[in-house]
């Protein structure tokens, strides 16, 4: 008998049209953007992690519009050409945004953190990426103690995290 794996997916900032019929069709479970799981009977959070990265106003307001189902509709009933064209322009209004701003801006905000500890009863762990600077934070809150997993990019060499037992750790792609 083969093992089959469960595959879950957090949408990000550019793929959050992936549709129902695509997760149906693949046997992907769509998460919402801040989920509790339980693991080896620990507590995590999985999210995105755009939501934290509360100082970047423009992007939050960008996130509103294009996460609303009346932009998404409208969108989607552009041909595929024009589609492709906003894409591309989207992306290098983001490039060309990132260069004209500090990096605090665009890395998580403490509030937003803690807030989302304390807004889910404070899980010893939180793993995200967007921010894409792959690293662990730990954290004390009143009395509880967290950590913070961020995910890095993939441009160079790509990593995950494996949770087994009561092990958690980053694995790396060559």
């Amino acid at each position: 008998m083969s093992a089959t794996t469960d595959i879950y997916f957090v949408s990000g900032n550019r793929d959050f049209l992936i549709g129902k019929d695509f997760f149906k069709s693949s046997n992907i479970t769509p998460l919402s953007d801040i989920t509790q799981i339980e693991m080896s009977g620990q507590e995590a959070l999985i999210m995105h992690g755009d939501t934290l990265c509360t100082d970047d106003t423009e992007y939050q307001e960008y996130r509103i519009q294009v996460h609303s189902n009346e932009w998404k509709n409208t969108f989607l009933k552009k041909p595929v050409e024009e589609r492709l064209s906003i894409c591309n322009d989207l992306r290098e209004k983001s490039e060309e945004a990132k260069k004209n701003k500090q990096e605090y801006i665009m890395d998580v905000n403490s509030d937003a953190v803690h807030g989302a500890f304390r807004d889910n009863g404070y899980p010893p762990l939180l793993i995200h990426g967007h921010t894409h600077r792959l690293n662990t934070h730990d954290y004390r809150f009143e009395n509880h103690v967290c950590q913070r997993w961020v995910l890095g990019d993939w441009h160079k060499k790509g990593n995950y995290i494996v949770w087994n037992s009561n092990e958690i750790k980053f694995l790396y792609l060559d």
